[in-house]
């Protein structure tokens, strides 16, 4: 059986799914979108999700296809078609379909698609224990990184230049030479003072949510929370550096630039920081399931 997409009310086969070439995702990326993990079946920091989404469409005066209880019913009729255990779920919403103009008609017919797929979890965790080299980039993006749209062209353009090098992220960095995020993750420092050192939420910046559920778990490990930019410098002598998204999870960077981050090995305070993340997320799927 093929994958199967959901597009402006239909389920079907994705090799078919199709939007009008007038769509305004297509023709301007005025859209956003969101990323689940799934796992057993579940999402992942569900509410979180929502909550993002229904902010991305509001800073850009965009409508919500439908209610939150009606969206959930269908990225769960995606999962099931698609029979999703441990994977991924992809929601895009663009404003909708019109002749192509910039000025864009208020109340439009907002357009929804959702994909789902599956992933190998056991690869992943092998990879975060492993953990993944990064290279720099000029931080090209919009300012309004906060809303989750699908304007990723810089994003895009650095994750190639770091792949083509042979590393597994890239991360943006600003005039003042520091790092602002990865090409699609949160980017963080522990120092050797325990410190976890990340940027505030700001136009710039990505509300994670991932990132949401680390920062409350840091403490429990003994890392004091600072919520500030930090510099190229200071990341090659951090103690530990680290990404998360919802794809990645909490993922440590081992080297950057091919400098090596401490040892060039994953970190002891990330990886406990996944460890408790994956417990937090398998305790809550399992309370909802329990409901």
């Amino acid at each position: 059986m093929g994958k199967i997409a959901y597009v402006n009310g239909t389920y079907l086969n994705q090799n078919l799914a199709v939007i009008s070439i007038e769509d305004r995702g297509f023709q301007f990326a005025d859209a956003v979108y969101e990323v689940w993990s799934v796992f057993d079946g579940e999402l992942a920091d569900r509410e979180g999700h929502l909550d993002r989404l229904t902010r991305s469409l509001g800073e850009l005066s965009m409508a919500m296809p439908m209610s939150r209880a009606a969206l959930l019913t269908v990225i769960y009729e995606v999962i099931r078609r698609n029979q999703i255990k441990e994977g991924l779920v992809y929601l895009q919403i663009s404003r909708g379909q019109a002749p192509r103009d910039h000025v864009y008609k208020p109340d439009m017919k907002s357009s929804l698609v959702i994909t789902a797929k599956s992933i190998n979890r056991p690869v992943t965790e092998s990879r975060a224990l492993k953990g993944i080299t990064a290279f720099t980039y000029p931080e090209l993006r919009w300012g309004r990184c906060d809303i989750k749209t699908t304007g990723l062209l810089a994003n895009c353009m650095g994750k190639t230049m770091s792949h083509q090098k042979g590393g597994g992220e890239v991360l943006f960095l600003d005039d003042k030479n520091q790092i602002t995020e990865a090409g699609s993750s949160n980017a963080y420092m522990i120092d050797h003072n325990h410190q976890l050192i990340t940027r505030p939420v700001t136009d710039n910046i990505l509300a994670g949510i991932t990132r949401s559920r680390v920062l409350a778990l840091a403490p429990s490990l003994g890392l004091t929370l600072i919520e500030r930019p930090f510099s190229y410098d200071e990341a090659l002598k951090a103690k530990e550096v680290f990404i998360t998204a919802s794809t990645a999870l909490i993922m440590p960077i081992t080297a950057i630039d091919e400098q090596p981050i401490g040892n060039g090995e994953s970190g002891l305070f990330t990886l406990g920081l996944r460890k408790l993340y994956l417990a937090a997320i398998t305790k809550e799927i399992n309370d909802r399931k329990d409901h």
